[in-house]
């Protein structure tokens, strides 16, 4: 069973196929700059342990045009791995925000659609494009099912004293102000591969996952479910992240506007674009911030203390949320999975909690998932590597085995 994943952006779409009998990937790529002057499709097969790259430079106008030529590159008949596009038994789609109405994967239908129109509301910058994947699936691939697979899923199985807000009840009644959590895709797989590497079932795991990239969140586990997860109704809430200030006194936001005379939009778009270590030090990358704090630059310094304290603080929470029954605390994503001085400085300090660090490990890259503990270490410390779009595609093999 073959199936095509598709996250599809404002003017992006990243894609793979995967062979679902081996869970092994086919082909993959991404479409940069849709609708601009000139667009770039990255594509890679892998074919016998080999992995071929084509780079193909020239304008998309739309998400259709550049998903026709995927199906082409796909489908070549010297270069492709499928013969041709019947091969697809499925597509999943990544869909930031479900509100409250959709809390598993669904196939997609006309009702679901239009919850997906509805929430562009929450996330007026994601679901919109995810709807154009969706809809551009439908037209160049009639009659395969579409399976859309949420961001918030995971999330949404969080108890209401931590959902909930201290606001007025009516506001969540009227307008479904609460906690959502995002990465929920990223979450529930680390949680199942964290389950698997442990020896557990799911339903006993108990365990803390910090998401940590450009955008960064942490999740409790507890029971196998979602217990507690740092982002809220959007994506901005928690852990300091590339560019976005992560939580913050809400009275900034009224006075800031009333000081430096920015629209509510405006505002929106410091907190999410320019805040974080971006607006601390002038960078996103960890790798940039490294390099500046050899320089012996202090911002940078300070912006990694920050994004360090915010990790730890959440982590602390979490690890009390749980009553001392941590099976693991287990790092992904770019930096979780890459950043060996992230995590040290995340883990120092932390002894009392039970948690140790093996410096030699956690200096050694490795690929796969693997311990960075010591074996003295009360909870061990993991790095399990994130597959959104595999979890994706078993939501969909799931839903359409049905």
């Amino acid at each position: 069973m073959k199936i095509l994943v598709i996250n599809a952006g404002s003017s992006s779409c990243k894609y793979q196929l995967l062979e679902m009998d081996t869970q092994s990937l086919l082909g993959s790529g991404l479409v940069e700059r849709i609708g601009a002057r000139m667009g770039c499709l990255t594509h890679r097969t892998y074919k016998g342990g080999k992995e071929e790259k084509v780079v193909r430079e020239h304008p998309f106008p739309t998400h259709v045009e550049s998903m026709e030529e995927v199906i082409a590159l796909l489908t070549d008949p010297e270069a492709g791995v499928i013969k041709n596009k019947n091969e697809i038994a499925a597509i999943g789609h990544r869909v930031v925000h479900g509100g409250e109405a959709i809390t598993a994967p669904v196939l997609v239908t006309q009702p679901v659609k239009d919850i997906i129109r509805e929430c562009f509301l929450f996330s007026p910058l994601h679901n919109p494009a995810n709807l154009t994947g969706i809809e551009v699936a439908e037209k160049l691939f009639p009659g395969v099912p579409n399976v859309a697979v949420f961001d918030t899923e995971f999330g949404m199985g969080i108890p209401e004293e931590a959902y909930m807000y201290a606001l007025p009840y009516h506001l969540y009644e009227e307008l479904k102000i609460r906690r959502y959590g995002f990465h929920g895709t990223s979450h529930k797989y680390v949680a199942g591969r964290t389950a698997e590497y442990l020896g557990k079932a799911l339903k006993d795991l108990c365990s803390v996952t910090m998401h940590l990239g450009n955008g960064s969140s942490m999740t409790c586990v507890k029971n196998g479910r979602c217990f507690d997860t740092s982002m809220g109704l959007t994506p901005l809430e928690g852990l300091v992240m590339g560019t976005r200030c992560g939580s913050i006194d809400p009275a900034i936001v009224p006075f800031v506007m009333e000081k430096k005379g920015l629209s509510a939009s405006e505002v929106d778009a410091l907190m999410n674009k320019q805040s974080g270590l971006l607006g601390l030090c002038g960078h996103t990358d960890m790798r940039d911030v490294h390099a500046q704090i050899e320089a012996g630059d202090k911002r940078a310094a300070l912006a990694f203390k920050m994004l360090v304290r915010s990790v730890k603080k959440i982590l602390g929470s979490y690890l009390a949320l749980l009553g001392g029954k941590t099976d693991a605390v287990v790092f992904t994503a770019g930096i979780g999975e890459n950043d060996s001085i992230t995590r040290a400085a995340v883990c120092e300090g932390m002894e009392a909690f039970g948690i140790k660090l093996d410096k030699a490990e956690n200096n050694t890259r490795k690929p796969g998932a693997r311990t960075i503990s010591t074996p003295d270490s009360n909870i061990p410390v993991l790095i399990i590597p994130t597959n959104e779009e595999l979890q994706i595609a078993m939501a969909a093999k799931a839903l359409i085995g049905k």
